[in-house]
């Protein structure tokens, strides 16, 4: 699932974090796009793809594990028997909670990811003279300046972004679910409700929790060229210098892969997760 994510939207992710944290470097996501082009190639937009895929596999592997296991928290909160089936809301519930210990994996390989996409910009910018192009000198040169708690920058971001947004994340995709099975069992739903779902989950995520990434981002890839302020510092530093809108930059490349790689993450997942029963219902 966190695989077809990555495939299917790193591009707009590309496109969405330069644009967080350079808004006044692009007018828009087709302007973004043809500048990256022409100054790194295609390759461009696949900067950050090895510790995305990384970070996707992770924050997902342990996010739909985490997930179960919150099923059953709330089915013991609710006082429900461990079979019954949770409303869409508890199902929500059960995605906020589980999405805390997904954030712990998440928040490291993020923190590289956003670096090599926004590394071309820090040198343009004149913030770091020379930039790091690779994982490994991106690594190297966290622990070097702050050793391993630097991966840990934007924690705080992260878990703001993360437990809000999974509740619309985990709430809008079993709604969509509801809506299309009329009735039916969920279980029952081909490809294209699934991959309808999804997008609507993901879009539902990022609507709701978008201000808290483009600040999540800012300290992550600015933090390079020394100390960033926390959370509540930077907010009003871009609110008071930049505006309100600032916090909105990139919401379209954003908004156009939530709806697409969730699609693919829940499509992915689903059909992943019935192949694998089958077999373990084979033994």
């Amino acid at each position: 699932g966190g695989t077809a994510c990555v495939v299917t939207g790193q591009p707009f992710d590309t496109a969405k974090v330069k644009m967080q944290t350079f808004p006044n470097m692009y007018k828009g996501l087709v302007d973004c796009f043809v500048k990256t082009y022409k100054q790194v190639g295609f390759r461009g937009f696949y900067k950050g793809t090895t510790p995305a895929l990384v970070a996707n596999i992770a924050e997902n592997s342990v996010l739909f594990m985490c997930y179960g296991f919150c099923q059953q928290i709330v089915r013991r909160i609710v006082g429900v028997d461990r079979k019954t089936k949770l409303s869409d809301l508890q199902n929500a519930a059960a995605g906020s909670f589980a999405s805390a210990f997904a954030t712990l994996v998440l928040c490291p390989t993020e923190l590289v990811k956003c670096r090599l996409q926004a590394m071309h910009e820090m040198q343009l910018s004149g913030r770091i003279i020379q930039g790091h192009n690779t994982v490994w000198s991106v690594v190297k040169g966290v622990i070097q300046k702050d050793g391993p708690l630097g991966f840990y920058r934007g924690l705080s971001s992260t878990l703001l972004r993360e437990v809000p947004g999974y509740f619309f994340f985990f709430g809008g995709y079993e709604l969509s679910r509801t809506f299309f099975a009329s009735g039916r069992s969920k279980d029952e739903l081909g490809p294209i409700p699934l991959l309808l779902s999804g997008g609507f989950g993901g879009s539902c995520l990022w609507i709701a929790v978008y201000p808290v990434d483009c600040v999540k981002s800012r300290i992550q890839v600015l933090s390079m060229a020394g100390k960033q302020a926390g959370f509540m510092g930077t907010f009003v530093t871009v609110v008071r210098t930049e505006g309100v809108l600032a916090l909105y930059s990139g919401l379209t490349p954003t908004m156009i892969r939530a709806f697409v790689a969730n699609g693919a993450l829940f499509l992915a997942y689903e059909y992943s997760r019935k192949l694998m029963m089958k077999q373990i219902d084979s033994y």
